[in-house]
């Protein structure tokens, strides 16, 4: 099954998932997205660049470094930071680094009214499927 059919069909299994996306984070380019609404492809750029900030900014790249070096540890480029959830006035957006591939993010947003154990537990079950289909 390609990418984008395996996005779509995960989107299906997570309680009330109106968007889902996949995004390499090293380029910021989105490499898979399905929404159930349209929206201006500007918007859908800056949610990729948006979410390779979110992971692997300047800032982030800097306080993972200091972990490691306050730690004692060598910088072998492990992520400290594996999953972000924001929560807007309308929207929880969930953001999974991957395990099998670390520099692509899947992204998930649900409508507000989710549940979101249940949406977070539900994403984290996706990632397996949606990383054996890149």
């Amino acid at each position: 099954m390609s990418l984008d059919a395996k996005l779509a069909a995960m989107i299906n299994t997570i309680p009330e998932c109106v968007a889902g996306g996949y995004v390499d984070i090293g380029s910021g380019m989105l490499l898979s997205v399905k929404t159930v609404d349209s929206h201006p492809q500007e918007v859908i750029a800056l949610v990729a660049a948006a979410t390779a900030d979110l992971f692997a900014g300047q800032n982030i790249t800097m306080i993972e470094k200091m972990f490691k070096k306050s730690r004692g540890l060598e910088d072998d480029g492990h992520h400290y930071f594996q999953e972000i959830v924001v929560n807007s006035d309308n929207l929880i957006h969930v953001f999974l680094r991957g395990k099998r591939y670390p520099d692509y993010v899947a992204v998930f947003v649900c409508r507000r009214t989710a549940n979101l154990g249940m949406a977070l537990t539900k994403a984290r079950m996706a990632m397996p499927e949606i990383e054996a289909a890149v």
